[in-house]
């Protein structure tokens, strides 16, 4: 159930740290333990094995990407546990670094998003779940960058609104929602999607979507 979800918190700014703690725990979620540097981070991260850390990506003893850093050796040594970080900085260098091979369970919102509680309690949800959230405008900014040629030149515009859309950690429905399209258009769209790339049918429909998601980052 959502409300046995755990997480830990990491952010060195006092007030932005314990408006995050009202935030999740406001929405009946536990927060386990809250860390003030990057180090402390992997500690309280060991010892309350929790659901979803959340990290700002410039914490002590750095100050530079040490909370990044932090969530990558946190994603390497517990690759069940949802990673969220925040940034000031729309950097798609660290979206690429932080996704590295695998894109579930990884989030990347920009700090400018956390006032609106809705976003962030959404992005909880989906790295629980073990899916991606990933701020819409950094999707812009990879989508804009120039690309090689590959399986995803093969895909409709509205196939890559669908998978930008399933990048931020949106379900089927919400996806319908967002483009003003029935499920079942989404679901077709989705389904071709999973052809193109040439994820098989006997794969978990779950597994497809995290896959599919990161031919779209490293793409």
């Amino acid at each position: 159930m959502e409300s046995s979800l755990r997480l830990v918190v990491a952010e060195d700014q006092a007030l932005v740290r314990e408006g995050i703690i009202r935030m999740l725990e406001s929405a009946g979620l536990t927060v386990v333990g809250a860390a003030v540097d990057a180090v402390d981070l992997v500690r309280q991260a060991r010892h309350h094995q929790p659901d979803v850390i959340i990290t700002d990506i410039q914490m002590p003893p750095g100050r530079s990407d040490d909370g990044l850093r932090a969530a990558m050796e946190i994603r390497e040594l517990y690759p069940g546990m949802g990673v969220i970080v925040l940034s000031q900085f729309l950097e798609d260098r660290y979206v690429l670094d932080l996704v590295g091979e695998r894109a579930d369970g990884v989030g990347y919102l920009l700090k400018e998003r956390v006032a609106d509680r809705t976003i962030l309690l959404e992005a909880v949800r989906s790295v629980a779940a073990g899916q991606s959230a990933l701020d819409r405008d950094v999707i812009a900014r990879l989508v804009g960058r120039r690309r090689a040629t590959g399986p995803l030149d093969d895909l409709t515009p509205q196939e890559r609104r669908v998978l930008a859309l399933m990048a931020e950690g949106r379900s089927n429905t919400a996806i319908a929602d967002a483009l003003t399209v029935t499920v079942p258009t989404v679901e077709r769209h989705v389904s071709g999607i999973f052809t193109k790339l040439g994820l098989l049918p006997s794969e978990a429909e779950h597994h497809r979507r995290v896959v599919a998601v990161l031919k779209y980052l490293q793409h």
